[in-house]
């Protein structure tokens, strides 16, 4: 697959919330693992240069080892509280288990 085909397969999760930071997953297609960088955290530009399209202010701030083709990411909470869906609001500990087990 050409990286146009690929981008079409990258994965974008719903937000999830602690209660600083709004935070999503995405995941590349396997195929994409080589274009990340192994040794830091990606800017805005190299990661929009694999193709993933997301909203300004978005920080890539981890790299998970074992599965180097899940980025995560976080910003500060933009949506006023009385709109979370309680369902993502979590402490963030029970909420990153819940994201490894469900992503992948």
């Amino acid at each position: 697959m050409n990286r146009e085909e690929l981008q079409k397969h990258i994965y974008y999760s719903d937000k999830y919330y602690d209660d600083e930071y709004e935070y999503r997953h995405v995941v590349l297609p396997k195929e994409m693992t080589k274009l990340v960088p192994k040794t830091h955290l990606m800017s805005e530009a190299e990661w929009r240069g694999l193709g993933v399209q997301q909203s300004k202010g978005w920080v890539h701030y981890m790299i998970h080892e074992p599965e180097p083709h899940i980025l995560l990411f976080k910003r500060p909470i933009t949506t006023p509280p009385s709109k979370y869906d309680e369902n993502n609001f979590a402490p963030m500990e029970s909420t990153k288990n819940k994201v490894m087990q469900n992503c992948c």
